[in-house]
């Protein structure tokens, strides 16, 4: 948008200022003018009648004086040539600029349906490419789990897309974040696990060195990097990786993959043992399939999260779905507190948050809202923006929280006997189990006291082909396109229909009508005219019991 020209208007002060200051001037000149004397400026006293060739000299001065008026003209019609051809010049470049937009609009409009066929880097389809190009050019796959609900972090299409690939390919589980559960918690998941698949229990490095950390401890000497920079289970992970590698007589290429914030890419920047990938609390941090060179023999391959299923309960949906809690709905946000609330133990909740007790989601929103200070205005508690922060809590690395492994072990359908033993074929099983012992005994682990008992639902679906994945946009366009052929094929079916059957329908459908009316007429004639006996529906629809009309809601606020 062009800017406006600033106003003229000026303050009456600063107008007869100037004023002034103009007539002092004009004052000042005259005056020096005077002291100066003036100069009459001198006439021309022509030729001389006296003078020879007079007649000659006269006509020479005219002749000069049309000279200098047809260089004049010559000057000025030259002047006016150049002004038309700017302006032709002007006027196309104009045209020229104005059939490039129409043509850049033409384009546009064309390339638009070809821009919404490819993915775009944030879509669901390109995550699903991406972890495709995953599974396909690894040799290993790494399945990440959450420690806390290492089941609810399992998805059973990835594992039967690996299994059933065919060729040398290998699924390791890797269960992180150890140091968030209790210690008999951890070690009966890890017998659990074992049955299944190669696991490998791990705890990944919360804080990389990069650039930033070498002044961030100039400035803070005292402060202790040590603790958070250390990585368990590492060298056990990198030795089942190189023995695989032996075997194969290869460098191998190992792919990290698993939901959003089970720490995939921490993993990979703790066997590096520098920040290579970016981590961070908010979903979907990775979009792309990222390289990253451990040593000579292996090759990680980072990959974004796997898309957790619409298909799936709340519960699934809040703790394991891609999308972003700062761009999800407030519903949404809402009923993923509720089902994380429903599927813990009230108690432990209360206690964990120092929260009285509370009747329902929103209460308790409420009252955490009012102990952390997070008001809107007229101290007005924020429940959006706290249900928000709860949920980041529970995905990252907050709440301690752990659930209990199944009872009985039952594979599922795609996991045979024979699959079992073609993953486990290449791996030590008895190393694997020492070294899972050793990191077990290092590290610190919370009391089941401290620790929120947790219900997990079980394995959650997620979409790994492109053509399973629908976004949002050509789901609206399909039905959109599906209501305009039922209604071509509606018009159609009454064009091809023979005519004594058009009439007959027509017959039926003014005897329906004249039914209907009838009943309408019957029913509204009582409804006015029985005073004495009201209707049943009313009466149930708006009669209210004595115990209801005596509850009161000391929490809502009368003005």
């Amino acid at each position: 948008a062009e800017l406006k020209k600033a106003s003229k208007r000026l303050s009456c002060h600063k107008r007869y200022k100037i004023q002034k200051k103009i007539r002092e001037h004009h004052r000042k000149v005259r005056k020096e003018a005077k002291k100066r004397g003036r100069k009459k400026p001198k006439k021309d006293p022509g030729v001389p009648g006296a003078a020879p060739f007079r007649e000659e000299l006269l006509r020479e001065a005219e002749q000069r004086k049309q000279r200098l008026e047809e260089l004049k003209q010559k000057q000025k019609l030259n002047r006016q040539k150049e002004q038309e051809k700017k302006r032709k010049l002007e006027a196309k470049k104009n045209a020229a600029k104005i059939k490039e937009k129409a043509e850049e609009k033409e384009s546009s409009g064309k390339s638009k349906a070809k821009t919404n066929k490819l993915p775009d880097k944030t879509s669901k389809k390109s995550f699903c490419m991406e972890l495709r190009k995953v599974i396909d050019a690894s040799d290993v796959v790494l399945e990440v789990l959450d420690a806390r609900d290492p089941m609810g972090c399992r998805c059973p299409q990835l594992e039967q897309a690996v299994t059933c690939s065919g060729g040398d390919k290998k699924l390791l589980l890797v269960l992180n974040k150890i140091d968030l559960v209790p210690k008999e918690n951890l070690e009966k998941w890890l017998n659990y696990l074992k049955k299944e698949f190669p696991t490998v229990a791990f705890k990944s490095a919360t804080l990389m060195k990069d650039k930033t950390m070498e002044q961030f401890r100039k400035r803070r000497a005292r402060v202790d990097l040590s603790r958070t920079t250390e990585c368990f289970g590492s060298k056990c992970l990198l030795k089942l990786l190189h023995e695989h590698g032996k075997t194969q007589n290869k460098a191998i290429q190992v792919g990290i993959v698993g939901f959003p914030n089970v720490g995939k890419s921490s993993i990979i920047n703790s066997l590096k043992g520098v920040r290579a990938c970016n981590v961070g609390l908010t979903r979907g941090v990775t979009k792309s399939m990222q390289i990253v060179h451990i040593d000579k023999q292996t090759k990680m391959l980072d990959s974004p999260g796997i898309i957790a299923d619409p298909s799936n309960n709340a519960l699934a949906l809040a703790l394991r779905s891609i999308i972003d809690t700062e761009e999800s709905g407030s519903a949404e946000v809402l009923e993923g507190v509720d089902a994380i609330l429903n599927h813990c133990s009230k108690q432990q909740v209360m206690l964990h948050y120092s929260i009285p007790d509370f009747r329902n989601t929103e209460e308790f929103l409420t009252l955490l809202a009012q102990k952390r200070g997070m008001l809107k205005k007229g101290g007005v508690p924020d429940i959006e923006n706290i249900a928000k922060v709860l949920l980041c809590d529970w995905t990252g690395a907050k709440i301690s929280y752990h659930s209990q492994p199944p009872g009985s072990q039952r594979p599922p359908p795609y996991l045979t006997e024979d699959k079992i033993a073609e993953m486990q074929e290449c791996f030590n099983l008895k190393n694997l189990e020492d070294e899972n012992n050793a990191t077990v005994q290092a590290l610190k682990y919370p009391s089941p006291a401290n620790s929120i008992i947790f219900q997990s639902a079980g394995m959650t679906n997620g979409t790994i082909g492109e053509n399973k994945v629908i976004e949002e946009a050509s789901e609206w366009e399909d039905l959109e396109k599906s209501k305009e052929g039922e209604e071509d094929d509606d018009e159609d079916f009454t064009e091809t229909d023979d005519d004594q059957d058009d009439v007959e329908e027509e017959e039926m459908d003014v005897q329906e009508v004249n039914h209907l009316a009838l009943a309408l007429a019957s029913l509204t004639h009582d409804f006015l005219f029985s005073e004495s006996e009201p209707s049943n529906s009313l009466s149930f629809s708006l009669d209210k019991t004595a115990d209801e009309d005596d509850a009161y809601d000391f929490n809502t606020d009368y003005v």
